[in-house]
């Protein structure tokens, strides 16, 4: 069993390629990627294919999301890797980098090793507070795009401040982690229905999903049904439960304020106050963008491809949504996003697929119209509300595993063979 990352051997040498060699980078890289949040069946699939191009074709992997097992022989010695610390967003990208240099054999395994320790060891590009406050503009930004009145993008700015300050909170705080969505939840409905009260605003559910939508778990759900789909079951039903889970907390936080004031039922009613013209949608669509790349530290050499192809499937999402609901508009969503990804990783010197296509999944899949129906006070028509909050999630993960299968088309582009 292997425990804590070993320092790696020298490059260079006959050991590059030995199995010992082999199996420790391929239990390090799936241990990263899994820490970078991708499906276990994707990380499962890329390890296969590695161990193959470094002579091992008879590489056995078991990936769970807390950690993974690699054997190199059916009978070989099996290795494990827990999944320690969450890698962040540029880390992954350079992981993913790092893992098609070695399938194409430009890299060796004992250079990989060494790449993979100064990559878990390299310091962000600026302060973690600074990516907390990324919460503001993503909650601004959602907020134009489900409830674009003044009154509403103004509170909305005020809770996102409160949800940054408690992420920083739960960051320094680690027995406060497993209350962060009840407590931001709790906090920012109280503050919102206050000024419902208050007749300072109207159309609260919106702006409060606007604004906790950056916390929320839909990409949590989005992976674990696509898992389950590909056959990983268990890890599938252990990120979907615990996303499950973490849905109720939030769901907790917004009703328990909601008694505690006694706000009737029509505060929490799925009211649209106005309706926001083309520019103000693509305003919003800009600014949630912006914020989720300061939030999650995307790379900055991929920023134009990821803007193009996030702004893309924002567009196609929105507009197909308008017309036929929110199930259709993710399904459709999430097709266009890996479609487009597709065609920008076949440009020169573009980066990684995933890493033009995550950021347009979190844009696809913020858990805001799933939370908003899941919400919403209507008397007697709580099941209809949690069916049709059940199967925009659901219609996402279906467009993400098409998605997946369209973009591993055999397509000949300068990148050969693709990692992942």
């Amino acid at each position: 069993m292997n425990g804590a990352f070993p320092t790696p051997p020298e490059s260079g040498t006959d050991a590059d390629r030995s199995g010992e060699n082999i199996r420790r980078l391929l239990l390090e890289l799936g241990a990263d990627l899994l820490g970078g949040g991708l499906p276990v069946n994707d990380v499962e699939d890329a390890l296969r294919h590695l161990g193959a191009a470094l002579g091992r074709p008879d590489v056995a992997v078991a990936a769970f999301p807390t950690g993974l097992f690699v054997t190199l022989e059916r009978a070989g010695t099996t290795g494990f890797q827990p999944t320690d610390n969450p890698l962040r967003f540029e880390q992954t990208a350079e992981i993913l980098e790092l893992g098609q240099q070695v399938r194409l054999g430009r890299l060796s395994t004992g250079d990989a090793l060494t790449d993979l320790h100064r990559i878990r060891r390299s310091p962000a590009r600026w302060p973690a507070w600074v990516s907390d406050l990324g919460a503001v503009p993503v909650g601004v930004g959602l907020c134009i795009l489900l409830q674009p009145a003044l009154p509403n993008i103004a509170v909305a700015a005020a809770g996102s401040l409160i949800v940054a300050g408690l992420s920083t909170v739960a960051r320094h705080w680690a027995a406060f982690r497993p209350l962060l969505p009840v407590a931001a939840a709790f906090t920012v409905s109280f503050v919102m229905l206050l000024a419902v009260e208050a007749s300072l605003l109207d159309g609260a559910l919106r702006t409060i999903v606007a604004v906790l939508a950056i916390l929320l778990p839909g990409g949590l759900l989005v992976t674990g049904l696509s898992e389950i789909a590909a056959g990983a079951a268990s890890a599938g039903s252990a990120r979907l439960l615990s996303g499950s889970v973490q849905l109720v907390l939030f769901l907790t936080g917004v009703l328990t304020a909601a008694a505690l004031l006694q706000a009737p039922a029509a505060a929490l009613a799925n009211t649209y106050v106005t309706s926001a013209p083309g520019w103000a949608m693509a305003l919003g669509v800009t600014v949630t963008l912006a914020g989720l790349m300061i939030r999650f530290n995307t790379p900055l050499s991929a920023t134009p491809h990821i803007v193009v192809v996030a702004g893309l499937t924002a567009a196609v999402q929105l507009t197909v949504q308008s017309m036929y609901g929110a199930a259709v508009g993710g399904l459709l969503g999430a097709i266009v996003a890996a479609i487009a990804a597709t065609i920008a990783h076949a440009l020169p010197r573009a980066p990684g697929w995933q890493v033009i296509y995550l950021p347009a999944f979190w844009v696809l899949v913020p858990g805001s119209f799933g939370l908003i129906n899941a919400t919403q006070m209507h008397p007697g028509n709580g099941l209809q509300d949690l069916v049709t909050a059940g199967s925009a999630v659901l219609a996402v993960a279906i467009g993400t595993l098409i998605g997946s299968l369209i973009s591993r088309l055999p397509l000949i582009h300068h990148r050969g063979v693709r990692f992942l």
